[in-house]
């Protein structure tokens, strides 16, 4: 295949990078499909079932024939019920009308940031970040401004950090609480520490991703637009993925400033209009079933974040905080950099590692490069705990035949 012209492609297109986890997955299942025995622990998927209340709207929804298209920006019954939920649940003063349903709430943070970046901006992210970030704010046109957290601060930016990133061309910042990769949760009053240093900044927008909003342990969660004067400058993004473990029914939302969710709204009517009808009325039920389901999820990624936490810090020189949310865990390993493996490889940092890990042990971790910290690798415990501990003597294994 011959590659295409330098000028083929739009720059902001051309300066993106293909997802770190969906590669690590395929490389897992092309093992795989050789008939190697792959653990993949990379993907952030839930491996429990969509809630039983939540299925059965859909197939209520299939024989009342509601295959229609939907307004774009979501059925208004399903626009007041996120609305609803945002009133209740979060604090947050929204109407409907500043609400708009996604194909997922990926679909939601990039049009939240092609809706206000311009050539020229600046986009600050906490790291370690989710892959998909940066390469959003690429898309836009803006720069993406990657600020660095280590295992020792919990991987919790300061607002120290914070304000020596902010400059006069930084259009907005975006949180991620509980995170995608690191599992951390910021307490409210270390986001109102964050929202004081914003306050001063006129210009600067957020986007917070709470698509982990449910899944917690030892945390209160807190939405950022729920702080003073965060509400008129806050696109809060959510979702169906995660806490109702629907990632397939692809599901999301938005919802800010009338201005801002208009826009994203815009942007959406002429990409894809309103997502699938089927999702739409099934998600009705995820806000009136009851809170069981999630309850006992969230319970066992509790006992399974116990069990694999202990493990990992049983092998020398490995560092990680206790996440108190999502399902991941993101330890530091770099103390086995500059080792070599039993045939003679180098791990230089965490895609070495990673690889080495994978071709010969089998088990798929996503590098933490991936995710702007190289120090690191992220390792999702959403399946069983079986195959957990399997996962965890192969990393041990690997580990300890580094020399």
């Amino acid at each position: 295949m011959t590659a295409p012209p330098l000028d083929a492609l739009n720059p902001n297109v051309a300066a993106m990078r293909p997802s770190a986890t969906l590669a690590i997955s395929a490389r897992a299942s092309a093992l795989r499909r050789e008939g190697r025995d792959v653990i993949a622990l990379s993907a952030g998927e839930p491996d429990f079932p969509t809630p039983a209340p939540i299925v059965e709207a859909a197939h209520q929804a299939l024989r009342d024939e509601r295959f229609g298209y939907t307004a774009s920006a979501g059925l208004p019954e399903l626009r007041e019920a996120v609305a609803q939920k945002l009133r209740d649940e979060n604090g947050l003063d929204v109407e409907a009308g500043q609400v708009v349903c996604s194909n997922g709430a990926k679909q939601a943070v990039a049009q939240s940031l092609l809706a206000v970046c311009a050539p020229g901006d600046e986009v600050v992210i906490p790291a370690p970040y989710w892959v998909s970030y940066p390469e959003m704010v690429r898309l836009a046109g803006a720069e993406p401004v990657a600020v660095e957290a280590t295992a020792e601060a919990g991987y919790k930016v300061t607002p120290e950090q914070l304000d020596a990133a902010i400059t006069e061309r930084t259009r907005a910042v975006i949180l991620n609480s509980p995170s995608n990769p690191t599992g951390a949760v910021y307490t409210a009053s270390e986001l109102e520490a964050l929202a004081a240093v914003i306050r001063r900044h006129p210009r600067v927008l957020v986007v917070s991703d709470e698509i982990y909003e449910y899944v917690v342990f030892d945390a209160d969660f807190q939405s950022f637009a729920a702080l003073d004067g965060m509400a008129e400058r806050t696109m809060t993004v959510n979702g169906f993925s995660k806490g109702f473990a629907m990632t397939g029914w692809r599901l999301g939302y938005l919802a800010g400033p009338p201005w801002w969710a208009s826009a994203a709204s815009k942007i959406q009517s002429q990409l894809t209009s309103g997502p699938n009808s089927i999702t739409q009325y099934a998600a009705l039920a995820a806000f009136t079933m009851g809170p069981e389901p999630v309850e006992t999820m969230v319970a066992a990624f509790r006992e399974r974040r116990d069990a694999v936490l202990a493990r990992l810090r049983a092998l020398d020189g490995v560092a990680c905080p206790t996440p108190q949310g999502a399902f991941y865990l993101f330890p530091d390993v770099s103390s086995v950099y500059g080792r070599r493996a039993p045939g003679g490889a180098e791990v230089a940092g965490s895609v070495d590692l990673c690889t080495y890990l994978l071709d010969e042990h089998g088990v798929a971790l996503v590098p933490g490069e991936a995710f702007g910290s190289d120090a690191g690798v992220r390792l999702s415990y959403a399946t069983d705990l079986d195959t957990l501990m399997r996962a965890c003597d192969r990393i041990g294994a690997g580990w300890e035949a580094l020399r």
